[in-house]
């Protein structure tokens, strides 16, 4: 045993046995209460404290019958419609302080008996976070051991995209960069994963099937290397999108050209191997939302009936468990239980988690992350802007810069914080009818616990890059 693994064991107060690659959890209490250490290691710790961190935080919890899951075969019983058209499942970005956002969410899922419910994050919100998923994954799986949480957890590449001035600049290098960021993901225990070539689309060209060609032909490339890239027994789940966010409204025109080019395209690279369990598409929302000049969002105009009719298509049609609404944090309340209405398979929610993370935290460090705005996201203030708008855009970008002020914040502040979210999470968990989904969960998703692989984690090194055209 390595020293560092021996001082990492006495963080926890030697509640973990580690011998070879066995990690045994000898006392689940104290793990419990001590594990927000290992948290730090994995989040701020240097070279193998960080890695062995994330290492050893997968391999307790797997110990303790908490595993990453894929939700695949759910949502194609959903496709086939033997679960009802009840609920649409959450998946939330926890831009800050992720340990303690998704200990709430536990909290309120063990409380509503619910298990459909994914933890995301975007390849732009590796960037500006400094989340590798390693990191992230440790995070959600540190919250499951501390709030006694047992079963499956998913775990969600989102918006795994292309860049498109990257792509044009050079295609074989932006293709491998997605593809390594897959690779890495599913390694860290991402089972579920969201493609997204939709920056292809070149509305331009004459008939949508040329429009859509080069999305869905990526999109099935990178499907069918993220089949090769599976453990055994996991059938990643994978989402594609026909159009970008922010975009025209999808139509049911592009989703038939869509998939039909997908489907062709991923038979010609992997004949028989499993496709898409959702689709994602454009109903009228927009990433963040749009901020008007005193900093509140624009109401928008969501268009129900097309997530509703491009959901039957993709399920009737094509098995797929349904359309997925993209965007949807910061929109009103009162329209959240439109969303298993109208037959979403899944919602993703991401701005007003950190938006409450900015409300509580002290004064002065909410000075410090804006005095670093104003220097470090200079280019991005438009004249037009208020400094509310200007803010309200570019501080998802501090979050990175001060994840160790993060951490640092006092007891108090944390807890106030984590009961506002959990209540946040109450809500919304309700009106998407995410309650007693647990049983469902159970029925249909497959049971196989993945052992980590330390080398894994020790050959994960990843350099910077540039994000700021990538979608959240």
């Amino acid at each position: 045993m390595s020293r560092e693994i021996q001082t990492l064991i006495q963080l926890v107060e030697n509640s973990v046995q580690v011998s070879g690659d066995q990690v045994k959890v000898l006392d689940a209490a104290r793990l419990r209460e001590t594990i927000y250490r290992w948290v730090e290691a994995a989040a701020l710790g240097e070279g193998d404290r960080k890695d062995l961190a994330q290492y050893l935080i997968r391999a307790a919890a797997l110990d303790l019958g908490i595993y990453p899951a894929s939700i695949h075969e759910l949502y194609l019983a959903r496709g086939r419609e033997e679960i009802p058209m009840t609920f649409s499942t959450p998946a939330f970005n926890l831009r800050a302080l992720p340990f303690f956002a998704a200990r709430a969410m536990f909290r309120v899922a063990q409380e509503m008996n619910a298990g459909a419910f994914i933890f995301e994050i975007a390849r732009s919100e590796i960037g500006y976070t400094d989340q590798r998923p390693a990191e992230y994954a440790a995070n959600i799986l540190a919250a499951a051991i501390a709030e006694g949480w047992q079963g499956p957890v998913f775990m969600q590449g989102d918006h795994f995209q292309v860049s498109a001035s990257r792509y044009a600049a050079d295609p074989e290098g932006e293709t491998q960069a997605v593809r390594a960021l897959i690779a890495e993901a599913v390694r860290a225990g991402f089972f579920n994963i969201d493609i997204d070539t939709s920056t292809l689309v070149d509305i331009n060209l004459p008939s949508v099937p040329e429009q859509q060609r080069l999305n869905y032909t990526l999109s099935a490339e990178f499907g069918a290397f993220t089949r090769q890239m599976e453990p055994e027994g996991v059938t990643v789940s994978l989402g594609g999108e026909i159009g970008e966010v922010g975009g025209h409204n999808t139509t049911a025109e592009e989703l038939h050209a869509f998939m039909e080019g997908y489907i062709r395209e991923l038979d010609a690279r992997a004949p028989g191997v499993p496709g898409l369990s959702k689709i994602s598409i454009q109903t009228g929302t927009s990433h963040g939302g749009v901020v008007l000049p005193d900093g509140s969002i624009a109401q928008v105009k969501l268009d129900f009936d097309t997530l509703r009719e491009l959901s039957r298509i993709a399920r009737h049609e094509y098995g797929l468990g349904g359309t997925v609404q993209h965007g949807a944090s910061t929109l009103p309340e009162d329209l959240f239980d439109k969303f298993p209405e109208n037959e979403a398979i899944e919602v993703h929610l991401a701005t007003n988690f950190m938006n409450m993370f900015y409300q509580h935290i002290p004064d002065d460090l909410r000075r410090e992350m804006y005095a670093w705005l104003d220097e470090n996201q200079a280019a991005n203030r438009k004249p037009e802007m208020t400094d509310e708008q200007f803010y309200y855009k570019t501080r998802k970008y501090a979050l990175g810069p001060f994840k160790a002020q993060m951490h640092a914040l006092p007891a108090e502040v944390k807890e106030t914080l984590g009961a506002a979210w959990e209540q946040q999470f109450r809500k919304l968990f309700t009106l998407l009818g995410v309650a007693e989904t647990r049983a469902y969960v159970e029925q249909y998703v497959t049971d196989t616990r993945v052992p980590p692989v330390l080398k894994h984690y020790l050959d994960t090194a990843a350099g910077d890059e540039d994000v700021s055209d990538l979608a959240d």
